[in-house]
């Protein structure tokens, strides 16, 4: 079951509060934004090509979370 305090916690804006929660959000959007850009190197132009790189897009989203929200 989903309690209040996640639900708080989620939809809390979590404003970095060091450098390195500053240097782990920047490192993951630029792996995420490396391997997008594979994706759209290597692959066609298709359907297919922008669901892979919206799903490296979320995964970039969720994983600075994390980091955000403490791991909860």
């Amino acid at each position: 079951m989903i309690h209040d305090e996640q639900l708080k916690n989620w939809f809390t804006h979590h404003p970095p509060t060091d450098e390195r929660t500053v240097e782990s959000y920047e490192a993951i959007r630029a792996a995420g934004l490396a391997f997008a850009t594979v994706i759209r190197d290597l692959t066609p132009p298709s359907r297919d090509q922008t669901a892979a790189i919206r799903l490296v897009r979320s995964a970039v989203l969720f994983a600075n979370a994390s980091i955000a929200c403490g791991g909860a």
